[in-house]
């Protein structure tokens, strides 16, 4: 029943998106329909009923046309090339960044030194009142580009929590407080989602490329998130080991908008408004504390476990997708309270099962690959092989924060 309730809220919510963008269609149909069920008995109210529904099926029809033309006036393709990062610098306020790319993955910008802040835990948050709208730009594709980005997915349109401010490290005094603001989950997939496509208009041959209209500053750098204005949406990932020292990774179901059939961090998934609150109601007003709570309620969500069986998580890095329009990328090392036996026999709930296809666990040593790291070993070569060719973005960027912070421990 859980499978049947998702499927049927997913399609509510993407025809209620489209419905509230294509409003004219949807009144020309209720025209329509008036017109059907108030035709009278008498024979002057049958003639007007017959013309007011002729008139209404003439519009609808018209409206229908018109809309099919402007949905056929756009060209789609997936951009299968890595990401130009040779043309798109990092920005010049992040300290000591890298781009790092995975074949078949994805690329990611991060910066060591912005891992390292992350460990002392200064950082605050400031929520705006105001919810995240989409720029006029991306309102105008919106209908074209959900469409497409739905077909063969379930996508709910839930709740998330964007940002709007950079995770950066202040020499000698407390950080300013990182910008987060509400939005949908929909306004991710038509605004940061775009940065995979490029759109081409049929009539007139011109491309639209969110790199270089929405990501790309005035001196030719990435964009800090303080200026986006996409929805960047909180990416939360956790990397969690049991009592007998087991990684614990989710296989992914071919249903998952994003990296299907790939191997994913224990819990994996988008900060979200209740993130933000304190069990007691309260508000949360600490960076850590609030991208720890999303963490370790994904994880609790696609393992089956319970917060009991959670010791605690560290936020231990830092990262931004850039295929994904750069949104923000948070990582985490959870130590769970429970052995590899007990989490084998648990099982998540029956909606997250359309997501997931099951768990499996792993000997990884976290400390040598820090150590590997450390030595000037790439990625590549410094995690198990399995791990490193089935692993998704999120799952390969997680071991590696996780690593350098066991590193550093030592």
């Amino acid at each position: 029943m859980g499978k049947l309730t998702r499927r049927a809220r997913a399609k509510a919510d993407y025809l209620g998106f489209l419905g509230a963008r294509e409003w004219p269609l949807a009144a020309s149909g209720l025209g329509v329909v008036l017109g059907v069920v108030t035709i009278l008995p008498s024979a002057v109210g049958v003639v007007l009923s017959v013309v007011a529904l002729a008139l209404g099926v003439a519009t609808f029809t018209r409206d229908v046309r018109l809309l099919r033309r402007r949905w056929a006036g756009f060209e789609f393709t997936t951009i299968a090339a890595p990401f130009p990062t040779a043309e798109l610098p990092p920005p010049a306020a992040y300290p000591e960044p890298a781009y790092l790319a995975v074949p078949a993955r994805g690329t990611a910008l991060v910066s060591a030194a912005i891992d390292r802040e992350l460990w002392t835990e200064r950082h605050t948050i400031d929520v705006a009142e105001e919810p995240y709208r989409l720029p006029p730009a991306l309102k105008a594709t919106a209908p074209h580009v959900l469409p497409l980005r739905a077909r063969g997915r379930l996508l709910f349109n839930g709740p998330i929590v964007g940002m709007r401010g950079d995770p950066l490290p202040a020499a000698g005094a407390r950080p300013a407080p990182v910008r987060l603001h509400r939005a949908r989950f929909f306004d991710a997939v038509c605004s940061n989602e775009l940065g995979a496509l490029r759109i081409t208009r049929v009539d007139t041959g011109e491309e639209y490329d969110l790199r270089k209209a929405e990501l790309t500053d005035t001196a030719g750098a990435l964009r800090e998130l303080s200026s986006s204005t996409l929805a960047d949406l909180v990416g939360v990932s956790t990397v969690a080991f049991t009592t007998d020292g087991k990684l614990v990774t989710v296989r992914q179901s071919s249903l998952n908008s994003v990296s299907g059939l790939l191997l994913a961090p224990s819990g994996s998934g988008s900060l979200e408004p209740r993130d933000l609150r304190t069990p007691d109601g309260g508000r949360r007003r600490l960076l850590h504390t609030a991208v720890r709570a999303g963490m370790e309620r994904e994880l609790c969500e696609e393992s089956g476990l319970r917060p009991a069986d959670v010791r605690g998580t560290k936020v231990v890095g830092f990262a931004r997708w850039m295929e994904r329009g750069a949104k923000p990328e948070f990582f985490g090392l959870t130590e769970l309270a429970v052995d590899s036996a007990e989490v084998t026999r648990r099982r998540p709930g029956s909606g997250e099962r359309l997501y997931s296809a099951g768990l499996t666990l792993f000997d990884v040593d976290l400390p040598a690959i820090g150590a590997a790291l450390a030595g000037g070993v790439p990625l590549s070569e410094a995690l198990p092989p399995r791990l490193w060719e089935d692993g998704s973005l999120p799952l390969l960027l997680a071991l590696r924060a996780a690593a350098a912070w066991q590193a550093a421990r030592v």
